[in-house]
């Protein structure tokens, strides 16, 4: 662990092999989880520009800006980064559902000991 990255007051984003971090984006009203992402650095410089959330989309290998075509952007209120910065929390305000699934959440399934899911009302 380097220590220094604990106590520093510099942004020191620690990214991954692949130049990535993990992304944990809430509502910062009800601070419901609503999707997990990837960023890299352009899409954490974009995200700071503009206050519109940016990820990496790996599985398209391209910078993918929120409701660019679903227009369910966020809106970021607040960014922070854990203690070894190597990932980071967004805090925003979703205009409209998150899940490309048009679900508030991604998160919308229970894992059950058997193995099977069960669907839960992500509006509560």
């Amino acid at each position: 662990m380097d220590a220094s990255r604990d106590t520093t007051d510099r942004f020191l984003p620690r990214f991954d092999a692949a130049g990535l971090v993990t992304a944990i984006v809430t509502d910062a009203d009800s601070g419901v989880l609503l999707m997990v992402a990837h960023m890299n650095a352009d899409a954490i410089a974009l995200t700071q520009e503009t206050g519109q959330a940016h990820f990496w989309s790996r599985s398209r290998a391209a910078l993918w800006h929120k409701g660019e075509t679903s227009g369910n952007e966020l809106a970021v209120v607040e960014m922070r980064v854990d203690c070894d910065q190597d990932a980071l929390l967004l805090r925003v305000k979703p205009a409209g559902p998150a899940c490309h699934t048009g679900r508030r959440s991604c998160f919308y399934r229970r894992i059950e000991r058997d193995g099977s899911l069960t669907f839960l009302d992500t509006d509560a």
